[in-house]
């Protein structure tokens, strides 16, 4: 079995295989605009004869850990035609894909599952949690007016401000996509949609919508609020909609403190995992995440079973951290014993902000003494995992 990367000659080989798949139709005309959009993935693929029988892309993109940007690679497009499923296809394009990934230097993947149980067995872990909430006409009840006022757009005059913004909410959190102006044209607007910027007294944008309406439905695909005044006013442009909806729809980040402020909170709540990530290079993620507590020691010992290049012991202390690696020579071939064991799974959980030490610790997926896990506890920053974007 050998997995291949795709030439661009193949690319229409590997469209059909998503049509079959994913059950969808590209007419012809367009076709020649989806081979030339995933020019920049690497498609990764397997061949039966002169046929692809399976194929994965690797899409490099860039996420936010907080100020910091991370290179990353995006796992999609994931397939196989049903004579060759259950063949061992899709692990060796996994296994291939995560060599891939760590050769072209992206820290960490992020993918959208269709089983979280199956990518679980490779060291994705869950990222983050939408929290999907639907409000009734009769919940569509105003808060107190604010000074600023509502500016509208549409996606053909996409504005600078909304980008700015997004980006000022990204540094807040862990794992956001970094989007470029192309980005938010061709894979965040919809046909229909619209948008609704809140701008303060002074003229500052501070929030946005994401929205359309239709057969009397709004329904809100990014709520972002720099602060309380821009939540509370998009909120009231939304309640302009009372004439014009029966309910409304909003998609928010599992964190948003959405419904608490409003006159009734108690409206209808789905919180569901959406994406996965995972390390691809522990040694560098360890190493550029800013760790509190520098100077006290503590030594984590990994187990990754795809990227056996993970496979090893990570002392964090004195200002540095060293790796030890028995099989591949790292700087030390003996290890202390004490310390934390963990598995990729849940490094990936701790580091991109989903998971706390504490909490891992308790359900029994980190092993070590209860005063290591205080430790580590104390020295990973506190953060909040989101992510917005699909592909």
């Amino acid at each position: 079995m050998q997995v291949r990367e795709l030439t661009e000659k193949e690319y229409l080989e590997s469209l059909n295989l998503s049509m079959y798949a994913f059950q969808y139709k590209v007419q012809e005309a367009d076709i020649p605009a989806r081979v030339d959009a995933i020019k920049d993935h690497k498609i990764l693929g397997i061949w039966d004869e002169s046929s692809l029988a399976a194929k994965l892309h690797i899409i490099p993109l860039t996420i936010y850990m907080k100020e910091a940007e991370w290179p990353m690679g995006g796992i999609a497009g994931v397939a196989t035609y049903p004579e060759f499923r259950r063949t061992g296809y899709v692990k060796a394009l996994i296994t291939d894909a995560l060599k891939h990934l760590k050769n072209d230097n992206q820290i960490v993947s992020l993918l959208h599952p269709f089983d979280i149980s199956f990518y679980r067995k490779y060291g994705w872990e869950i990222l983050n949690e939408q929290k999907k909430i639907i409000i009734e006409k009769m919940n569509l009840k105003f808060l107190e007016p604010q000074p600023g006022r509502i500016r509208r757009f549409s996606k053909q005059t996409h504005h600078e401000a909304i980008e700015k913004m997004y980006d000022q909410f990204c540094i807040r959190h862990t794992g956001m996509l970094k989007r470029d102006t192309k980005w938010w044209k061709e894979h965040v607007y919809e046909d229909d949609s619209q948008v609704a910027v809140y701008y303060t007294s002074v003229n500052e944008p501070k929030g946005y919508l994401l929205y359309k309406v239709k057969q009397r439905k709004m329904e809100v695909e990014e709520f972002l609020a720099l602060d309380h005044e821009a939540r509370i006013g998009l909120w009231n442009f939304i309640c302009q909609h009372d004439s014009m909806v029966e309910s409304v729809t909003l998609n928010l980040a599992s964190q948003d403190p959405f419904p608490y402020f409003l006159p009734q909170p108690k409206v209808k709540t789905e919180v569901t995992p959406y994406f996965m990530a995972r390390v691809v290079d522990a040694e560098e993620a360890l190493r550029r995440l800013p760790f509190l507590h520098e100077n006290e020691p503590l030594f984590l010992h990994l187990e990754d079973s795809f990227a056996p290049w993970n496979n090893g012991s990570y002392f964090l202390g004195n200002g540095e951290m060293k790796v030890y690696k028995e099989k591949t020579g790292g700087q030390c071939a003996h290890p202390p014993k004490k310390g934390i064991q963990l598995t990729i799974n849940s490094l990936s959980a701790i580091l991109l902000g989903y998971r706390r030490p504490m909490e891992l610790f308790e359900m029994g997926y980190l092993k070590g003494s209860i005063s290591e896990i205080e430790l580590f506890e104390k020295k990973v920053p506190t953060t909040k995992s989101s992510f917005f974007d699909f592909f």
